[in-house]
């Protein structure tokens, strides 16, 4: 290589070594910048230290190994005296550097794969043990799930390390036998004999352990009826692994006892007896005893392991503290049980999320750039009642902007503004939801203030923004006119040194940072506003929630809340889910400040082994439990990701009797319903409701169950959230020898009720789009109630509009305009107030009492229905121009309202 080229490539390795430490130094900078702002650096210092460290350690013992080896091999190969003079290309300098690149190169990948395993360390070095132990190998569950992890990635590091070694080892050997083997000559030196099988039994030493480490793994295996060590695992495939573990280490003494022995024979029918056997004990043996021996008595041998899943997973999914029930025999809803839950009536949930984002789009939205993501269920007190209220935060939707500038997008459109509120019950003349908060500024008709409306951070808020700059935000529109605003807050991160605006205009690749004169030493860089990448960043070790909720606190100020999860996929015999975890728990609430964007994570589970040992690692993270502010405690709510997969797991681990498991004889399944057409699962949904047997309304959420192909309830669930029975699980089974109406079952009714299908029917001859909504099923004391609210779509029209409410207690179907009018057509009586229905009075006219028969009753059904199938056929026959059609149907109605006058007027008089 002539010097100028020489000088050529050293300058572009330069420059290139240069462009990565800019690279990552800006990053790093700019990180440590805003971790700093959020007083979370020491979480950035410890994750930083810690990849670096791990980086090192697997990197430099690497290097040390695998060169250090390969220099020991070219030395031994360049001073043997039958060579001596031979080796000419060992000899050469450029095979010395070629040895050297290669052992920091492949040091540097090993340290670039170690790296993210630096939390592994870190947990392993804080752990917590859980304190429950496993039935096989007698190990706490913080082994599998600290050190396992960690034991594995040594014992692969040791392999790779070694195989590569021993691999580099050989080639230089090899060159070195060059001009013997141009003579067709191979002669193996004692020194090449003791180096390859000292690095060999050093191999096999740490396959002997990997064995040992495979052991620990069967007891996450699929094999068996049930996930986790079975029959077969325990009695073939452990046996195996320890016999090929000897085996390894017997080959392990062979390689050693061969530099004395120097019988090359030894070691190789080592290998190969240790490959034979592990296809034999591992491949065959274990497939042989599954099929001739464990599936012809498959529940006499695997009912041990299968008693193991059961009670692993229950503890992995915390099902063993669910308190279970009996509901007991459903009673008749009564007007009495009415009065009894008047909270649960004023809080019946007739709007269903999905038709009301469209409406609140369309009469709340303002403006195209206003956006609702999310709509969020949460309870208040309101004038001393206990209501269910539905919210939305109005969010600035940048795409939307009709003029798309710099200046617009990261200086002027900022933030959004203000909620949308509406309780859950309450429904205008038009069939809109009753705002309790709405418009811009937002004004509010319940004594619920919001001083700080501007949203900063949220779901929306995806791009980076300047405040505090040479130009006023924009505010909020009003009338023909812009309000504006300054903000006044502490988020973001000051920009008052040049070296700030320069790392950030780096980091963004966005050179108006330093070129806008808009943006001086006040100003303020506000990035990673999205709640979901704002606290991944913080603690990516978290799962968190899908669903974060938006809280109006009473003192003035909107907060996000955000749940958090703790998992684990190595939870020793736990039926993993969807994902691969097999260990789940709420032990984190997230609240962010939508103006500040200021984060704290509090201890949401302190018994929780993970959080703890995360708490451990990063001291100044994590607050404790009992520093939740009580504005915010009181809007803590069961999350619905995490009762999802309790739900879920609980249709098949509700049975704890090995038999009952084994056979599936009571599988429960999620209940189906009809939404807007469409046969779906029933979500779970949040209620205020009181548990049978108690006194106080609570906001929980529920989820009803059904045996497994059949469409009838069995049981529900309920995950609480109010004052101290957070957190708790309640499960109440229903009689098995009681039919009770699921949702399907109930939508089938509506469906055969001619009033109702013949609205139906009527609807959508006019062109309109009937929706349905949810089903829901609603406990009352030892009784049910089914609501499904109506919405009405006009073809041509983009608001969904409540239309109707279909009530049923199981056995009457019944359809109204409102949620009163259908309880007093549901009983019976005159009228309902929701309100204050422990003030109801039975009705004084003409409606079916005790002293009308039920005989006389199913007559004016009847005759009632028949009417109403003349009319309709009528009104076709009118719509086709078929007059005679339409004359013979209306006199046949004619005479059915006759008879209905004849049979009837007796018994209202």
């Amino acid at each position: 290589m002539t010097p100028n080229r020489l000088r050529l490539w050293t300058a572009l390795v330069i420059a290139f070594v240069l462009f990565l430490l800019l690279r990552f130094g800006v990053t790093m900078y700019t990180d440590w910048l805003w971790f700093k702002g959020l007083d979370f650096e020491s979480v950035y210092v410890t994750s930083l230290v810690a990849r670096v460290v791990v980086f090192f350690v697997a990197a430099i013992p690497f290097v040390v190994i695998f060169l250090g080896n390969l220099v020991l091999a070219r030395w031994f190969s360049t001073r043997g005296e039958l060579f001596l003079g031979q080796n000419r290309v060992l000899d050469l300098a450029i095979f010395g550097w070629l040895i050297l690149v290669t052992a920091l190169f492949l040091g540097l990948a090993v340290g670039l794969a170690a790296s993210p395993r630096w939390l592994d360390f870190l947990r392993f070095y804080n752990q917590v043990p859980f304190d429950v132990r496993d039935p096989i190998f007698d190990r706490d569950v913080g082994f599998y799930v600290f050190s396992l992890p960690v034991y594995q990635f040594i014992q692969g590091w040791l392999l790779t390390t070694l195989l590569m070694t021993l691999i580099g080892v050989i080639i230089v050997y090899f060159f070195s036998q060059l001009h013997n083997l141009r003579e067709g000559e191979l002669v193996v030196l004692p020194h090449v004999r003791l180096h390859v099988s000292a690095l060999g039994a050093a191999l096999f030493v740490v396959i002997a352990w990997g064995h040992r480490l495979a052991s620990f793994g069967l007891l996450y295996s699929p094999r068996g009826v049930a996930f986790g060590a079975s029959y077969t695992d325990v009695h073939a495939e452990l046996p195996a692994l320890q016999a090929m573990l000897w085996l390894a280490l017997i080959i392990a003494a062979t390689l050693l006892a061969n530099v004395v022995l120097r019988r090359l024979w030894l070691p190789l029918i080592g290998v190969g007896v240790w490959m034979a056997v592990g296809l034999i004990i591992i491949g065959i043996v274990p497939g042989f005893m599954q099929r001739y021996i464990v599936e012809p008595n498959e529940l006499a041998r695997e009912a041990p392991y299968i008693e193991h899943n059961i009670q692993f997973t229950r503890q992995a999914y915390d099902l063993d503290d669910a308190d279970e029930r009996v509901f007991g025999q459903v009673e008749p809803l009564s007007v009495e049980a009415l009065a009894e839950n008047r909270t649960t009536l004023q809080n019946v949930r007739l709007w269903d999320y999905r038709p009301l984002a469209q409406t609140y789009r369309q009469i709340q939205g303002i403006r195209l750039y206003y956006g609702f993501t999310d709509l969020d269920i949460d309870r208040y007190w309101i004038d001393g009642d206990y209501r269910q209220v539905i919210l939305a935060a109005r969010e600035l939707d940048q795409s939307q902007l009709q003029s798309v500038t710099w200046v617009n997008q990261h200086l002027q459109f900022t933030h959004g503004y203000g909620v949308v509120m509406n309780p859950v019950d309450e429904v205008t003349p038009e069939g809109l939801p009753e705002l309790w908060i709405k418009d811009l500024p937002p004004t509010s008709s319940v004594p619920l203030t919001i001083d700080r409306p501007e949203i900063y951070y949220g779901e929306l808020t995806d791009n980076y923004i300047f405040v505090n700059t040479g130009i006023e935000e924009f505010d909020y529109p009003r009338g023909e006119e812009n309000v504006y605003t300054i903000y006044e807050g502490s988020g973001g991160l000051p920009l008052n040194s040049y070296l700030k605006r320069l790392a950030f205009a780096l980091r963004l690749a966005d050179a108006n940072v330093l070129l806008s004169q808009y943006i001086d030493g006040s100003s303020r860089l506000m990035f990673n506003r999205s709640i979901s990448d704002r606290v991944r960043e913080v603690a990516p070790f978290l799962r968190y929630d899908s669903d974060p909720y938006l809280v109006i606190a009473d003192n003035g100020k909107l907060y996000w809340i955000q749940d958090a999860y703790t998992v684990s996929d190595r939870y020793p015999y736990a039926e993993p889910v969807n994902g691969g975890i097999n260990y789940i728990r709420n032990a984190v609430k997230v609240v962010i400040d939508t103006y500040n964007g200021s984060m704290t994570f509090y201890i949401a589970d302190p018994t929780d082994p993970l959080v703890q040992t995360y708490d451990a690692i990063f001291p100044g993270l994590f607050t404790p439990q009992e520093e939740i502010p009580e504005r915010l405690r009181e809007h803590l709510r069961y999350p619905e990701e995490m009762f999802s997969i309790q739900a879920n797991m609980y249709q098949t681990y509700h049975m704890r009797d090995v038999n009952v498991f084994y056979n599936k004889e009571d599988q429960w399944d999620l209940p189906r319903e009809v939404f807007s057409g469409q046969d779906q699962p029933v979500e779970p949904y949040y209620v205020i409701i009181r548990l049978p047997g108690e006194e106080q309304e609570e906001f929980m959420l529920i989820q009803p169950f059904t045996p497994a192909t059949k469409d009838n309830l069995i049981a529900w669930m309920a995950g609480r959230s109010d004052g101290e029975n957070y957190g708790q699980l309640v499960v109440y089974r229903f009689p098995k020898q009681e039919l009770i109406f699921g949702p399907l079952q109930i939508e089938a009714r509506i469906d055969q009720d001619p009033e109702i299908s013949s609205q139906l029917s009527l609807w959508s001859q006019r062109g309109s789009e009937v929706i349905r909504g949810n089903l829901l099923v609603i406990p009352m004391d030892q009784s049910l109630l089914y609501v499904e609210p109506l919405y009405l779509q006009a073809e041509s029209g983009e608001i969904p509009e409540l239309k109707r409410v279909v009530l049923s207690s199981g056995e009457r179907v019944v359809m109204a305009e409102t949620l009163a009018e259908a309880l007093a057509k549901l009983f019976g009586v005159e009228e309902i107030d929701v309100a204050a229905a422990k003030e109801e009075k039975p009705a004084a006219g003409p409606v079916v009492t005790d002293e009308v028969s039920s005989e006389l009753a199913q007559q004016v059904y009847d005759l009632a229905r028949q009417a109403d199938e003349h009319y309709i056929a009528a009104q076709e026959a009118l719509r086709a121009g078929d007059w005679a059609t339409y004359g013979t149907e209306l006199d046949a109605m004619e005479q059915i309202l006759k008879q209905l006058v004849e049979i009837a007027g007796p018994a209202v008089e």
